[in-house]
């Protein structure tokens, strides 16, 4: 009995001890993955039954209740992880959130809390992200980022040195005053969204320029220096002409390629600006008020409203309009209307980028006589631009541009704020008249190879209801032209360049055949290098040149006097050599001869009987300095001289002195940010 009672409990055994194996595996779990689970740990074994109860928070949950799992549940997602995940380093301001502890449904059915890493973070200063994530994490594989703008990327010390300074990374974080790398306030991350930027400049430009230049004096009440009857004083001056401005550029868009479908522009602007001469009657009429002016004036220069009104294709073509004080340049170097003002226009581009055009229409506010900044005064002249653009026009690399311009400038009376006559011209008659213009224009610019070449023409014509100069209405029927070609060899660039603007023959006929712009800044035979261009020369009320022009148009004022068609003209040709000496320093020289193409216009408003063409040379040396390799910080400077010739001489000699050469200089500098 005793032997067969051993053998039942030993087969027993045997059946049992493979049910009791599923249990224990099944009480353990499956096995424990290769990454454990940062929150929860693995559970135990089953406790032999000589030990105490085992704690009901320590036990395996398939021997938990439901309402036992949900307190787990709730007391494992407040408990620190065991490896928590990183916070997220930089400027980004949301962390992704912490994933739930148990994602499938039902207490049974639980998992451990997906894995997370430290999240590296954006380049540059990111800002606040404006992204409200919606998704959660779902898998250990994967973790939404729903901002596509911060997505991080990994630190990378390329030269194993630490990240100094001065070396150079592919990978730089940014601060929030640092213009250089990617930043959230000028437009590399959006403010709002995943599509709206904003782009906030702000910029300081000072000029600081003395000159030398014939100044006129009125007899004897108005010289410094008394009993004096030359009709030029003392040709010395200085002044300084300073802007601080603030841009800010709200746009909705994909950052690159697309355009804007929107877009608002706000820029307000100080100029400040102080002029000293060394003879009376040159700041005011009243010789009163000396010899230096100094003056303020704030201005809201650009603010205007873009919208994109239509796509056209897949090739990013569109028709966008905009309105408002906008900047608008008619051609490729400024020769006809350079200028930021009030204005409605139509843009846009056809054939994948390939053709350009414009449709504008500007309504000119008067501007400030000292600055040059637009006022809110309405000047009351009208301008109609329409121009269109073909790129790699005959061959690759060359842009051609056809062009209608209109010019409405209707008869008024200005007084400048100096208290100088600015419309109608202090000369002749000095009568209210209105100017009606029309500009057809054709113009290149492009390279081929290492040869480049730029190219304007223009004809104006239309009428003159009354010409102080010539006394009676006029005819318009003028032309200008204008090419340079250059050759890049190495850092050295070799210019050549012609301009022509046509005269006025006959100031007694009906026909006004000497050129003038509209409102010019040329970057042409020097530029602000050029004493020609850079200055104005003023003579008898009016200026022979005005600043920063090349036409001789015998205008009282390039910014609030109107367009004068009876005019000497212009003959210049132009040598040039532009040096690269490093990637910060650049030297530009430049070498014009001047030449008036008619003078009978200059002998009748002078009552001289014989002026010669010839103007004089001027030279011109420049330095542009870049100590950040970038447009934030420039400084440029110049000097610049006209050695008269015997036209020059005959216009400006004085009665008993013969007049010099004239030497100006200038230094500018530009902070950006």
């Amino acid at each position: 009995m005793t032997r067969v009672r051993r053998r039942f409990w030993v087969f027993a055994t045997a059946l049992m001890l493979p049910c009791m194996w599923s249990v224990r595996a099944s009480a353990q779990g499956p096995p424990s993955p290769s990454i454990p689970s940062p929150s929860i740990p693995p559970p135990q074994p089953f406790a032999p039954a000589t030990q105490p109860p085992a704690d009901p928070s320590e036990l395996p949950p398939v021997f938990l209740t439901p309402d036992a799992l949900r307190r787990r549940a709730q007391q494992a997602s407040s408990t620190p992880s065991s490896t928590p995940a990183q916070p997220l380093q930089g400027p980004i301001a949301r962390p992704i959130p912490a994933p739930r502890p148990f994602n499938l449904p039902g207490p049974l059915f639980d998992q451990p809390p997906f894995l997370t890493l430290p999240m590296d973070p954006p380049m540059g200063y990111s800002g606040p992200s404006p992204v409200l994530s919606l998704e959660t994490q779902q898998s250990s594989h994967f973790i939404p980022v729903e901002d596509r703008w911060r997505i991080g990327y990994p630190a990378w010390d390329r030269y194993g040195k630490g990240h100094p300074i001065n070396d150079d990374y592919p990978y730089m974080f940014g601060r929030v005053v640092d213009p250089f790398n990617l930043n959230s306030y000028k437009g590399d991350f959006p403010i709002w969204g995943q599509h709206t930027f904003l782009d906030v400049t702000a910029l300081s430009s000072l000029d600081f320029e003395g000159r030398e230049l014939p100044t006129q004096t009125s007899g004897f009440e108005s010289t410094s220096r008394p009993f004096s009857g030359n009709s030029f004083g003392r040709p010395n001056s200085f002044f300084t002409l300073d802007f601080f401005s603030m841009s800010f550029d709200l746009f909705h868009g994909d950052g690159a390629f697309k355009p804007v479908d929107w877009r608002i522009k706000l820029t307000p602007t100080l100029g400040v600006s102080n002029f000293s001469f060394s003879e009376l009657a040159q700041t005011s009429p009243n010789v009163n008020q000396g010899t230096v002016r100094t003056r303020e004036v704030w201005a809201l220069q650009e603010a205007f409203a873009e919208l994109k009104l239509a796509d056209f294709g897949p090739d990013y073509d569109f028709l966008s309009i905009r309105m408002g004080n906008q900047p608008f340049n008619a051609d490729f170097r400024g020769f006809l209307f350079s200028d930021i003002n009030r204005a409605v226009r139509l843009f846009g581009t056809a054939e994948s980028g390939r053709d350009q055009f414009n449709l504008a229409f500007f309504r000119q506010w008067e501007k400030d006589t000292n600055t040059g900044l637009n006022t809110f005064n309405d000047r009351g002249q009208n301008l109609i631009f329409a121009n269109i653009y073909r790129q790699d026009f005959l061959f690759p690399g060359y842009t051609a541009q056809l062009s209608l311009n209109y010019d409405n400038d209707p008869a008024s009376i200005k007084y400048d704020k100096n208290r100088f006559l600015v419309r109608p011209d202090p000369v002749g008659n000095f009568q209210p008249h209105t100017v009606n213009v029309g500009y057809f224009g054709w113009a290149g610019d492009g390279h081929w190879g290492r040869y480049n070449l730029t190219h304007q023409f223009y004809w104006a014509f239309g009428t003159d209801s009354m010409n102080p100069l010539a006394n009676r209405p006029q005819t318009i029927n003028a032309q200008m032209a204008a090419i340079e070609g250059s050759y890049d060899r190495d850092w050295v660039r070799y210019r050549l360049s012609f301009f022509y603007a046509s005269g006025d023959g006959n100031v007694n006929g009906t026909h006004a055949t000497g050129f003038d712009t509209i409102l010019d800044q040329p970057n042409f035979a020097g530029g602000q290098f050029s004493f020609w261009n850079r200055q104005q020369i003023g003579l008898q009320g009016v200026n022979l040149t005005q600043r920063l022009s090349l036409v001789p148009d015998l205008r009282s004022s390039k910014i609030q006097g109107q367009a004068n068609f009876v005019n000497p003209g212009l003959i210049l040709p132009t040598f040039g050599m532009d040096f690269d000496l490093t990637p910060r320093l650049k030297l530009i020289t430049n070498y014009n001869l001047v030449w008036f193409d008619k003078t009978s216009v200059l002998q009748q408003f002078l009552f001289q009987g014989n002026i010669q063409q010839f103007v004089g040379a001027d030279i011109g040396y420049g330095l542009e300095y870049r100590p950040r390799v970038s447009e934030n910080v420039v400084f440029t400077g110049g000097v610049q001289m006209l050695i008269p010739g015997q036209g020059f001489l005959d216009i400006y000699n004085n009665f008993d002195s013969r007049i010099g050469s004239l030497v100006a200089g200038f230094v500018s500098t530009v902070f950006q940010y």
